[in-house]
């Protein structure tokens, strides 16, 4: 008699964070498009764009507190709620106010759920796989990298914006289901939690997550770019919503090759060559980008930016684990999605109002001269002890 296949806790934990991701990409492609169709200026655009990260940046630190304390399972079934409601104000009620509202509830929404996810990650196997784990993990995001923009794109050109929100909507009652049935063991409360922790500013006093809080701030900054100018850089020299969604999805479609060889590329290379390519990558890609005009030109740009800042992430979390306090896990992660997501907040209102008044391309050539500069300060090893 053959046995009963059953999943593995961790693979449902990847299939969960990569279905609410799915709603998050999406809306970040349907929501400032549906924007420009509306008259929209980038400015505004700029501001939609902020409002994804505005609560992430101020409570990411409780929430990942929460995770340490009640443990994976309620901020991920809040935050999968929270995706479905959020994305069902769009549709609703269509209009600007209500694509300021589905940025700000969304994004508050995803980060419970991405918080939570890393943590869990984090402490499911041991430390030795932790790179591993978490190359998995960001290997799955990049599939709905991927795919979310590819499907937002075609769905708007052709069921239009309204049945795309709708379509999104949806896709949040498949983890709500999972993690009501309470069938996946996922990892509690953590013991070593206490009921009262320190200051987050405890956790940068290390030297190597500082360093990692730094890096991460500067890769941060040049995928939110890359997020905020595609759709109104490609709006702007007149491509359809189905190209920018090509364009976006190249971008995805690096991020999930470079972190497929992640496991091969950790025991080759130290974090800090990782984490410097990543930077000089991305700098010569902006540097290029104001000089693109075409669809294939612009695909292989997004194409070669994923494969530099798609490396970052399971390198900065795994230097984050192995040095966060026992029980502060969450914390040190939501503090990272703090530092994420101000940086989220920050470049489409300063790069966007920018760009507004003195057009893209000057915005583009002084940001990859800015990621050239920091990968000339990050390109020395750091010292141990």
């Amino acid at each position: 008699m053959i046995a009963r296949l059953r999943p593995s806790p961790f693979g449902v934990l990847i299939a969960l964070a990569v279905t609410n991701h799915l709603v998050l990409v999406g809306s970040r492609v349907a929501v400032p498009l549906d924007a420009l169709a509306r008259g929209a200026s980038a400015a505004t655009v700029g501001s939609l764009m902020a409002l994804f990260a505005l609560l992430p940046m101020f409570l990411a630190i409780a929430a990942g507190r929460f995770a340490d304390r009640a443990g994976v399972r309620p901020p991920m079934l809040v935050g999968s709620i929270g995706m479905t409601g959020s994305v069902l104000i769009a549709t609703l009620l269509p209009g600007l106010p209500a694509l300021f509202a589905t940025a700000m509830l969304t994004g508050v929404s995803f980060m419970l759920s991405q918080v939570a996810a890393q943590y869990a990650t984090g402490e499911m196997g041991t430390p030795e796989r932790r790179t591993h784990n978490f190359a998995l993990l960001a290997l799955g995001l990049s599939t709905s990298s991927i795919a979310g923009p590819m499907i937002a794109g075609f769905a708007i050109d052709h069921i239009g914006y309204r049945a795309t929100f709708s379509l999104l909507a949806l896709l949040p009652l498949v983890p709500i289901a999972v993690l009501a049935m309470n069938r996946v063991p996922l990892p509690g409360p953590h013991p070593a939690r206490s009921a009262r922790g320190g200051s987050p500013l405890d956790l940068v006093a290390h030297r190597e997550i500082r360093r990692a809080f730094v890096v991460n701030g500067l890769v941060a900054m040049a995928w939110e770019l890359h997020t905020l100018f595609v759709p109104i850089y490609g709006n702007a020299i007149g491509l359809s919503a189905s190209r920018i969604g090509l364009v976006l999805g190249a971008f995805g479609l690096a991020t999930f090759a470079v972190r497929l060889a992640m496991p091969a590329i950790a025991r080759r290379l130290p974090e800090h060559r990782v984490l410097t390519f990543a930077l000089y990558t991305a700098a010569i890609v902006y540097l290029a980008l104001p000089f693109s005009r075409n669809v294939a030109t612009l695909m292989s740009l997004s194409f070669c930016r994923g494969h530099g800042l798609g490396a970052s992430q399971p390198m900065v979390m795994s230097l984050l684990h192995a040095h966060a306090p026992p029980g502060r896990m969450g914390e040190a992660a939501g503090l990272r999605v703090s530092l994420v997501n101000s940086m989220a907040v920050a470049v489409p209102l300063v790069f966007g109002a920018v760009g507004g008044r003195v057009g893209l391309a000057p915005v583009l050539l002084s940001v990859g001269v800015f990621l050239a500069t920091g990968g000339w300060l990050t390109r020395v090893s750091p010292r141990r002890g």
